[in-house]
């Protein structure tokens, strides 16, 4: 398992995508989505209606976040990641039609993984707990979608330097297993 330091610019490229391996540490700079559990339901609710997209799914991002109210002054309040084991049953739809990139915490299902091969997408990792450090590379941030929603409505956000670490890449690799694998045979 390789680990190289990679500056990406959004949306995911094809060749990005092609160079990043498990492990790999990231900058994001760019647009990317907020999008949870809540509205992710209603994005697939409306692909099942054939109605429009709040955004262009191809070649994106999904940041798994339900920010905290921001500050006077603030563009954000803490966005640290959110499980994302509970996307799992939609993302594979969003994949397909064109959605390249998702920023969470925790393992994902085979199912999931099998899709990221499938479409060609990849699963990033940011750090739980830093959600105070990581609304730092956060430069804009605007309401797109399901204001409803609270935290979880659907938000561009522009970053900059936004760090992550590739956990499942477009070849079948999954950073869980083989960490876990690396360390028993030590």
């Amino acid at each position: 398992m390789k680990t190289t330091d990679n500056k990406i610019i959004t949306p995911l490229a094809e060749e990005a995508i092609k160079n990043l391996h498990i492990g790999d540490k990231v900058l994001l700079s760019g647009v990317i989505y907020t999008a949870r559990d809540a509205a992710h339901k209603k994005l697939i609710e409306s692909i099942n209606k054939k109605e429009n997209l709040p955004f262009d799914l191809k070649g994106q991002i999904v940041y798994y976040v339900g920010p905290t109210p921001e500050k006077p002054g603030e563009v954000i309040g803490s966005a640290g990641p959110t499980t994302s084991y509970r996307m799992d049953i939609y993302t594979p739809k969003l994949l397909e039609l064109g959605l390249k990139g998702m920023i969470g915490k925790g393992q994902r299902s085979a199912e999931l993984l099998e899709a990221l091969k499938k479409y060609r997408a990849v699963y990033f990792v940011a750090v739980g707990g830093a959600g105070a450090l990581l609304k730092e590379r956060i430069k804009k941030a605007e309401i797109i979608a399901y204001p409803e929603l609270g935290p979880e409505s659907i938000r561009k956000l522009e970053v900059q330097d936004f760090p992550v670490i590739v956990a499942n890449d477009i070849y079948g690799n999954d950073l869980f297993t083989e960490g876990v694998n690396k360390y028993r045979q030590q």
